[in-house]
Protein backbone atom coordinates (compact mmCIF):
# COMPACT_ATOMS: atom_id res chain seq x y z
CA UNK A 1 0.00 0.00 0.00
CA UNK A 2 1.29 3.34 -0.77
CA UNK A 3 1.34 6.14 1.66
CA UNK A 4 1.11 10.08 1.48
CA UNK A 5 4.10 11.64 2.62
CA UNK A 6 3.22 15.34 3.90
CA UNK A 7 4.96 18.18 3.62
CA UNK A 8 6.40 18.40 7.05
CA UNK A 9 8.11 15.02 6.89
CA UNK A 10 9.85 15.56 3.70
CA UNK A 11 11.35 19.17 4.80
CA UNK A 12 12.25 17.20 8.21
CA UNK A 13 14.20 14.52 5.99
CA UNK A 14 15.82 17.25 2.78
CA UNK A 15 15.03 20.40 3.87
CA UNK A 16 16.82 20.92 7.39
CA UNK A 17 20.53 21.10 7.65
CA UNK A 18 20.77 18.77 10.12
CA UNK A 19 19.08 15.39 10.69
CA UNK A 20 18.63 13.65 14.26
CA UNK A 21 17.50 10.61 14.62
CA UNK A 22 13.95 11.04 14.07
CA UNK A 23 11.57 7.95 13.76
CA UNK A 24 9.34 9.84 10.87
CA UNK A 25 12.68 10.34 9.21
CA UNK A 26 13.40 6.53 9.75
CA UNK A 27 9.94 5.79 8.66
CA UNK A 28 10.52 7.36 5.35
CA UNK A 29 13.73 6.02 4.13
CA UNK A 30 11.76 2.73 5.42
CA UNK A 31 8.96 3.73 2.88
CA UNK A 32 11.47 4.73 0.46
CA UNK A 33 12.74 1.19 0.25
CA UNK A 34 10.03 -0.55 -0.05
CA UNK A 35 8.72 2.06 -2.81
CA UNK A 36 5.42 2.47 -0.83
CA UNK A 37 5.96 6.33 -1.09
CA UNK A 38 3.18 8.47 -2.69
CA UNK A 39 4.11 12.38 -4.01
CA UNK A 40 1.47 14.79 -5.04
CA UNK A 41 1.63 17.93 -6.78
CA UNK A 42 0.19 20.47 -4.21
CA UNK A 43 2.97 18.72 -1.70
CA UNK A 44 5.81 18.85 -4.16
CA UNK A 45 5.39 22.71 -4.83
CA UNK A 46 5.41 23.37 -1.55
CA UNK A 47 8.37 21.83 -0.53
CA UNK A 48 10.08 23.86 -3.20
CA UNK A 49 8.50 27.08 -2.39
CA UNK A 50 10.09 29.46 -0.53
CA UNK A 51 13.47 27.69 -1.33
CA UNK A 52 16.45 30.83 -0.94
CA UNK A 53 18.91 29.47 -2.98
CA UNK A 54 19.11 27.88 -6.85
CA UNK A 55 21.45 25.64 -6.05
CA UNK A 56 19.19 23.86 -2.88
CA UNK A 57 16.43 24.23 -4.96
CA UNK A 58 18.00 22.34 -7.70
CA UNK A 59 19.19 19.68 -5.77
CA UNK A 60 15.65 19.10 -3.79
CA UNK A 61 13.76 19.28 -7.03
CA UNK A 62 16.48 16.55 -8.18
CA UNK A 63 15.91 14.26 -5.52
CA UNK A 64 12.20 15.03 -5.47
CA UNK A 65 12.19 13.45 -9.19
CA UNK A 66 12.42 10.12 -8.11
CA UNK A 67 8.73 10.07 -7.35
CA UNK A 68 6.14 10.59 -10.03
CA UNK A 69 3.01 12.60 -8.73
CA UNK A 70 -0.24 10.83 -8.34
CA UNK A 71 -2.20 11.60 -11.25
CA UNK A 72 -5.39 14.46 -9.45
CA UNK A 73 -8.86 14.10 -10.71
CA UNK A 74 -11.80 16.53 -10.07
CA UNK A 75 -13.52 14.51 -7.90
CA UNK A 76 -10.25 14.72 -5.45
CA UNK A 77 -10.77 18.41 -5.64
CA UNK A 78 -14.60 18.17 -5.43
CA UNK A 79 -14.31 15.87 -1.97
CA UNK A 80 -11.54 18.63 -0.43
CA UNK A 81 -13.70 21.55 -1.32
CA UNK A 82 -16.23 18.65 0.88
CA UNK A 83 -14.40 18.47 3.59
CA UNK A 84 -13.15 22.10 3.81
CA UNK A 85 -16.97 22.75 4.59
CA UNK A 86 -17.71 19.99 6.80
CA UNK A 87 -14.69 20.70 9.00
CA UNK A 88 -15.50 24.43 8.95
CA UNK A 89 -18.53 23.72 10.20
CA UNK A 90 -17.31 22.02 13.27
CA UNK A 91 -15.19 24.88 13.70
CA UNK A 92 -11.90 23.45 12.37
CA UNK A 93 -9.60 24.91 10.48
CA UNK A 94 -6.93 23.69 8.28
CA UNK A 95 -5.35 24.57 4.35
CA UNK A 96 -6.80 23.28 1.37
CA UNK A 97 -3.71 21.19 0.67
CA UNK A 98 -4.48 19.69 3.86
CA UNK A 99 -8.24 19.26 2.61
CA UNK A 100 -6.97 17.75 -0.84
CA UNK A 101 -4.70 15.35 0.91
CA UNK A 102 -7.19 13.64 3.67
CA UNK A 103 -9.56 13.80 -0.04
CA UNK A 104 -7.07 11.88 -2.40
CA UNK A 105 -6.12 9.44 1.27
CA UNK A 106 -9.75 8.84 1.38
CA UNK A 107 -10.43 7.77 -1.68
CA UNK A 108 -7.73 6.29 -3.13
CA UNK A 109 -7.57 4.76 0.76
CA UNK A 110 -3.76 5.66 0.98
CA UNK A 111 -2.49 6.59 4.95
CA UNK A 112 -0.55 9.65 5.10
CA UNK A 113 2.28 9.91 7.12
CA UNK A 114 2.53 13.33 8.72
CA UNK A 115 3.58 15.27 12.43
CA UNK A 116 0.91 17.94 11.63
CA UNK A 117 -1.62 17.95 14.33
CA UNK A 118 -4.40 19.46 12.03
CA UNK A 119 -4.43 15.65 10.28
CA UNK A 120 -6.05 14.55 14.02
CA UNK A 121 -8.46 16.90 14.45
CA UNK A 122 -9.99 16.30 10.85
CA UNK A 123 -10.37 12.58 11.91
CA UNK A 124 -13.11 13.98 14.18
CA UNK A 125 -14.83 15.19 11.08
CA UNK A 126 -14.52 13.01 7.60
CA UNK A 127 -12.59 9.50 7.37
CA UNK A 128 -8.74 9.87 7.10
CA UNK A 129 -6.57 7.36 7.84
CA UNK A 130 -3.26 8.22 9.15
CA UNK A 131 0.45 6.24 8.95
CA UNK A 132 2.65 6.20 11.83
CA UNK A 133 6.33 5.31 12.02
CA UNK A 134 6.50 1.24 12.88
CA UNK A 135 9.09 0.16 15.67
Amino acid sequence: MKIIVDTCIWSLALRRNTVEDNPYIEELRNLIEEIRVQVIGPIRQELLSGIKSKQQFNTLKLHLEAFEDLELEAKDYELAAEYFNAARKKGIQGSNIDFLICAISSRRKMPILTTDKDFTSFQSVFPVSLHFPRG
